[in-house]
């Protein structure tokens, strides 16, 4: 299975229309509370290459993007492999 982490913040609701698509796919996740924690909102910025917007998205180390792009991902027909 891959490892998936997603960097959060609180009442967000594309952080939740990424889990919920993660949800229904059977993927288990990490999900890691940036908005509450400032070193891991660094190192989401680190990770990310700069990326300040909610969620950020991992598989297996590779940045995913946001919730838009794990949706187009997902389109694409290009998540399922990865979740493998």
């Amino acid at each position: 299975m891959a490892k998936i982490e997603i960097y959060t913040r609180d009442w967000c609701g594309y952080c939740a229309a990424a889990k919920a698509l993660l949800d229904r796919k059977g993927a288990a996740y990490q999900e890691l509370n940036a908005g509450a924690d400032p070193a891991l909102r660094d190192d989401m910025l680190s990770r990310s290459n700069g990326g300040r917007t909610y969620p950020q998205i991992f598989i297996d180390g590779r940045h995913i993007g946001g919730s838009d792009d794990l949706h187009a991902l997902d389109r694409a027909g290009g998540l399922d492999p990865l979740l493998r």
